[in-house]
């Protein structure tokens, strides 16, 4: 039997789920969140509120309670307590592969790996190791910060403030919204390349694909936790069977034995960047890791939600980054394949299930409805992080903030659909900096400062008892200005970095990584010392 996860308020008032009704594999709704929601007397208006912020929050928990009565996960970031937690045998372990899996083997991840031999001008063998073990090194810190979700009940932005404090955190909420809603913007572009790639003579425009999966997106992550970890658990399996096929149509004009171009240090700074922007890739995924298993047992063991995240990680973004390597090389060497990629990436993957006539376009609308796994991972986050900005952002509903960030990205994707290599290449890196820094000071707060003082999960939403974060700020900013330096993108490449072949050697993730790491721990053993907290 399945609950569906109710409001920290519905908790206080006492109307959280004490005697279930049974709905068999559905949700269910508490008899007193059922009755209280139908009184009329808890429903009427106040007759005259004093104040705007009053009625505001009267509004916000009428709209909870609804709904609930629908069975919509009305939660926000209010902290999972233990007893709301479901079972193992309801989702378990193997749920947290698939989950990855699901989210990861997507186009998206297919048309960077075209970005190894399109932009960086390597070999197959140079970019498939460069691929795999970057997404390798990128997986690591993902696994692990997934690991707090069973332990802390708190999404990861609020583990967030145990670290960065309260007002300083809210520039790292900033930028995994940037994340989030950049994803999802990708992810839209790509699925409505795909489906106008295999529409009759291109007769349905990129801009129709790109609205179709945001909408489907959208119902998703509008009925919330249950409803998008059931779709999860089941859209890898389309997906692997797709990608099998891809690969053995395909396969055959792979051209494994091209060389990588440009001197010795070019080709050295080429790897270090492609390495990079794959670590990249799977590494911001660590800015909402713990979302999706804030439902888990507190008692959950720690390294079997690491091992299996790992495992669901490195497997999906391998496989689909090899395929992606491997259609971008077969695409410098034929023709046609290059006009495809020239019209766009997701035409290039169509082009892939050429062969197949018919029932290869019929693949390729299968690949491009696989984004949405993709797509509703970082939607149901934005939602969440919303929330976060403010105490009034907290008070509208998860729903409506799950909404204003479909359009955003939904608006954005329809201006930039015709620049998606530019997106890749400057965006994915760019945000990889700043997640490389952040994950050095929590590591450094955990494993260093908690590590014997540990953590009051109750005092998420009380910054008196919350670091003050001055020491995580300096170090966070000072990881930035390394990461600077040492950036290679387009638009820019430091000064270090350009010491790196031809085109730079993108090496911001280290260097950031770093100074941030030096930096931090005598700053907050100096908080420490002065605030005690």
């Amino acid at each position: 039997m399945a609950t569906i996860p109710h409001t920290q308020a519905d908790i206080e008032k006492g109307t959280a789920p004490h005697d279930p009704i049974d709905v068999g594999d559905g949700p269910s709704i508490s008899k007193d969140v059922k009755n209280d929601v139908t009184a009329t007397g808890s429903s009427e208006e106040p007759a005259s509120s004093p104040r705007f912020a009053e009625r505001f929050h009267w509004y916000t928990q009428q709209f909870e309670k609804q709904l609930v009565l629908y069975n919509l996960e009305a939660r926000g970031i209010q902290r999972v307590e233990d007893h709301e937690r479901h079972g193992t045998s309801s989702l378990g372990y193997m749920q947290i592969i698939l989950f990855w899996i699901s989210i990861n083997l997507a186009a998206n991840n297919i048309t960077l790996g075209m970005l190894a031999s399109q932009t960086f001008t390597l070999s197959f063998l140079d970019s498939a190791m460069c691929a795999v073990f970057g997404a390798i090194v990128g997986s690591l810190p993902v696994a692990y910060i997934a690991t707090f979700g069973p332990i802390s009940g708190n999404r990861t932005m609020i583990f967030a403030r145990y670290a960065m404090g309260w007002w300083p955190s809210k520039l790292i909420v900033i930028l995994n919204l940037i994340v989030s809603l950049g994803y999802s913007l990708i992810d839209c572009v790509v699925a409505g390349q795909i489906l106008s790639a295999v529409s009759p003579n291109g007769s349905l425009p990129v801009l129709s694909g790109i609205i179709i999966v945001a909408v489907i997106t959208w119902v998703i992550t509008t009925f919330g936790y249950e409803v998008f970890h059931y779709y999860e658990r089941y859209a890898w399996f389309p997906q692997v069977m797709v990608y099998c096929i891809l690969a053995g149509v395909a396969g055959p004009k792979f051209d494994t034995s091209l060389p990588s171009q440009g001197d010795s240090l070019t080709i050295i700074g080429n790897r270090i960047s492609w390495f990079s922007l794959a670590l990249s890739a799977a590494i911001t995924y660590g800015g909402g890791a713990a979302d999706y298993f804030v439902y888990y047992p507190e008692t959950t063991p720690r390294w079997k939600v690491f091992f299996m995240s790992m495992i669901g990680l490195t497997f999906s973004f391998s496989f689909a980054l090899l395929l992606g390597i491997g259609l971008g090389s077969g695409a410098s060497t034929d023709q046609s394949w290059q006009s495809a990629y020239n019209t766009s990436q997701g035409a290039l993957i169509v082009s892939g299930f050429g062969p197949l006539g018919d029932f290869g376009k019929f693949c390729g609308v299968i690949v491009a409805l696989g984004l949405i796994g993709n797509l509703v991972a970082p939607t149901y986050s934005s939602g969440v992080d919303f929330q976060i900005l403010g105490r009034y952002a907290e008070k509208i509903p998860r729903v409506i903030w799950n909404t204003i960030g479909v359009i955003i990205y939904t608006v954005c994707a329809l201006a930039g659909r015709n620049s998606l290599s530019d997106i890749f290449t400057n965006f994915l890196a760019l945000m990889g900096y700043w997640v490389a820094i952040w994950v050095a000071i929590m590591f450094e707060e955990h494993f260093i400062f908690r590590r014997k003082r540990g953590y009051s999960w109750e005092s998420w939403n009380d910054s008196s008892k919350l670091p003050i974060g001055i020491a995580a700020l300096i170090a966070f900013l000072i990881g930035w200005a390394g990461a600077i330096i040492c950036m290679a993108q387009v638009w820019y490449i430091g000064p270090i970095a350009a010491r790196i072949g031809d085109y730079g050697g993108d090496i911001g993730n280290y260097v950031g990584f770093s100074w941030a790491a030096l930096v931090y721990p005598p700053m907050r053993w100096y908080e420490l010392k002065k605030t005690g907290r």
